[in-house]
């Protein structure tokens, strides 16, 4: 709620038009913003393997835009997004309605370790920043317990790849109370340990986020006395500061992120990643 719960007019500042606020995929160096976060979503119902009549739980659903897109990709398929903060719960509802899938989409104000159904595919992205490592048994536990028997899940969040350490104090105060940065051999030792999922697939991303964080630091600069107005001058220099600060992670430090596919079954999905690119 701190940070998502900020004023709605500010992400229409600098986001792309879907609000997605998570790493994009450049395929290409020349890829604007849009398009970027296009592909993020592309690629990520690749390797979901959507098929029709699937159901699809959202961790941390965000605005909406990957619910809506995997709706409107497949006419048949439902998903149910959910969230902790109110601001998104009440937008991506509203999206939904105004698409007019509001029947199959449904977003709802909730902790994901409340979730009783069961699911065929479940995603999550940017959200395990926010669980902390004395949570991912539970995690881990919870979407092996929720996942179908040829269900296939896939984690997509902010690593590092050194050893982790505790957040930056200046970020945990003002921009992610309580968030942490994981390493990826915290998640797979706790899949290996404590649940019967299979790992399918890694993937590192490693600076898709620095060139996402300079499109949306470009955005903010030329909002700038929108973003002053809204707030005031002293708030526009900290956000200026974290995307900063991050982009450099990212680009120069031991930041990346990481997708981890799994499944109920070792041959849940193909053999090779070919699917993957060949998925329109």
């Amino acid at each position: 709620s701190h940070h998502y719960d900020l004023r709605d007019e500010l992400f229409d500042l600098f986001l792309d038009s879907d609000r997605q606020y998570s790493c994009s995929y450049f395929l290409d160096p020349s890829d604007d913003l849009e398009t970027a976060q296009y592909n993020k979503k592309v690629h990520l119902a690749a390797k979901l393997r959507v098929k029709p009549g699937h159901r699809v739980l959202e961790i941390g659903s965000g605005w909406g835009g990957l619910a809506l897109y995997l709706a409107d990709k497949h006419s048949d398929v439902r998903v149910d997004g959910i969230t902790l903060s109110r601001e998104q719960h009440r937008v991506s509802n509203a999206r939904a309605r105004a698409a007019g899938v509001d029947d199959r989409v449904k977003f709802h104000l909730q902790d994901y370790r409340t979730v009783e159904n069961t699911y065929d595919r479940i995603v999550s992205v940017g959200m395990l920043e926010h669980v902390g490592p004395h949570h991912y048994r539970e995690y881990y536990s919870k979407v092996a317990s929720l996942l179908k028997p040829d269900g296939v899940a896939l984690i997509h969040a902010i690593g590092v790849f050194r050893p982790a350490q505790p957040q930056n104090p200046w970020m945990e105060k003002y921009i992610f109370p309580g968030a942490y940065t994981p390493s990826l051999s915290q998640q797979t030792r706790t899949i290996e340990q404590h649940t019967d999922l299979f790992t399918t697939d890694i993937e590192i991303l490693r600076t898709h986020y620095a060139d996402t964080l300079l499109a949306w630091r470009m955005g903010c600069a030329a909002n700038r006395d929108a973003i002053v107005e809204m707030y005031d001058e002293r708030f526009y220099r900290m956000w200026e500061f974290y995307l900063t600060g991050c982009e450099a992670a990212f680009r120069h430090g031991t930041l990346m992120v990481f997708q981890i596919q799994l499944a109920k079954t070792i041959d849940a999905v193909p053999q090779t990643r070919d699917y993957v690119r060949a998925y329109e």
